[in-house]
């Protein structure tokens, strides 16, 4: 018997409703907020996310499918959706259109790390990204839209929002700086990771998930500390604009984003629902990814959010049908069976949803299925209605039971279904 590869996995039945679900919660959430779907290319040259993701991420150093292509180019299966995208907006000149940029992606992205509940070698991940604006207006609305969708999925009272300021390029040097002396002062505690990073880039570390790292990172020194006026400026404009919008937050100054193209605004949206607190969506500011990748000097600010924790936690509702079928339509060989598929895809063609038995069994059978797939009516076409071209509707919530003329039923369903 073949099985799957380690880390990936089969999606189907209720699990697959609820994914349906907080897609298109998604789709509808991020166009109310004026954002383009973009559809990006699971495949990228492995430099696109080695200069814009940066070369000690974890990501890069130890995650990514990468193998060279029969040319003997390096490709790399997605990892994140930013570079990609950015890579993109850059090679489609999409920055000749004035204005701001407002885009989103829903897809699958690919990272070879230690699977566990609710992490997976391929996740599937909706994300957007804002291009052209650098204010701290667009930072509050772009987390209000992370906390709107939560909403929006009925699972707000399972999150919390953490924010903080990283810096930028004029302060983050003196910060760095002081990582440095502190870590070195610490470094008998550091694993061989950090280590190798505590020159290269030391805030690195404070998003190690090694424990002796964590330890020791909670006395850090913090980045909100060491801000220049303009990032102190750009964070409290943040925070204000986030109470006008009724957001509610928490200042997490040790929280970093792990990708380096990140500067001043970082967030997360965390839980403690799916065994240990855990990020279901993060973000920030990157103003100078987009230059970093061939582009113009161009702010960006976006999130992603994990499709496969949000399933989870909208599971935890329990507001989804394993099976929801509209109606099931019992007949018989040689009795009804042409009528019932001809009334079948005549109600599909209203947009109902129509199931029946094509092997036409006995009735109980058949009214066994129809309990299986959760019909809200059975439409009984037997000897005798086929007679009398009729039809017995049962509703199969109420209990109650109606002959209908077969002509009529599509329209009697569809005004019983516009009630309910």
């Amino acid at each position: 018997m073949y099985q799957k590869v380690k880390g990936f996995r089969d999606i189907y039945g209720l699990e697959a409703r609820y994914w349906n679900k907080v897609e298109k919660v998604f789709r509808q959430t991020f166009r109310t907020f004026n954002f383009e779907e973009f559809y990006l290319p699971v495949l990228e040259k492995t430099e696109v996310f080695n200069r814009g993701i940066g070369s000690t991420t974890d990501i890069v150093e130890k995650e990514m499918f990468a193998f060279d292509d029969r040319d003997g180019t390096s490709v790399s299966l997605r990892p994140e959706g930013t570079a990609s995208l950015v890579r993109a907006y850059v090679e489609n000149k999409l920055f000749s259109t004035p204005g701001i940029s407002k885009y989103y992606y829903i897809g699958p992205m690919f990272r070879r790390e230690r699977p566990q509940k609710g992490r997976f070698r391929q996740f599937t991940q909706a994300g957007i990204e804002v291009f052209g604006s650098g204010g701290p207006s667009i930072d509050a609305d772009v987390i209000y839209l992370l906390y709107k969708l939560a909403e929006n999925l009925g699972i707000k009272d399972y999150v919390s929002m953490e924010i903080n300021s990283i810096g930028c390029p004029s302060c983050r040097p003196a910060y760095n700086e002081k990582l440095i002396e502190y870590f070195k002062a610490n470094i008998d505690h550091l694993c061989g990771d950090c280590l190798r990073r505590l020159d290269k880039n030391p805030m690195r570390i404070l998003d190690c998930k090694n424990e002796s790292c964590k330890k020791i990172t909670a006395d850090a020194p913090k980045a909100v500390d060491y801000l220049c006026d303009e990032c102190k400026d750009h964070f409290e404009g943040v925070k204000s604009y986030l109470d006008a919008l009724s957001v509610p937050y928490k200042v997490n100054p040790m929280m970093v984003r792990g990708l380096d193209y990140y500067v001043r605004t970082a967030f997360e949206m965390i839980t403690d629902k799916l065994g240990s607190q855990s990020a279901v969506g993060a973000g920030g500011r990157y103003d100078g990814l987009i230059q970093l990748l061939g582009g113009p000097d161009t702010a960006g600010i976006g999130f992603a959010v994990g499709i496969d924790r949000l399933v989870s936690l909208c599971m935890l509702n329990e507001t989804e049908k394993e099976n929801d079928l509209d109606v099931f339509i019992i007949s018989f060989k040689d009795v009804s069976d042409k009528t019932a598929l001809k009334l079948a895809n005549e109600m599909r063609s209203q947009g109902i949803s129509v199931d029946m038995d094509y092997d036409f069994r006995k009735m109980k059978k058949q009214f066994s299925l129809a309990d299986r797939y959760g019909a809200l009516f059975t439409v009984v076409i037997g000897e005798d209605e086929a007679a009398k071209n009729t039809a017995a509707v049962k509703d199969m919530q109420a209990g109650t039971q109606e002959e209908i003329e077969t002509a009529k039923v599509t329209a009697y369903i569809i005004d019983k279904l516009r009630r309910n």
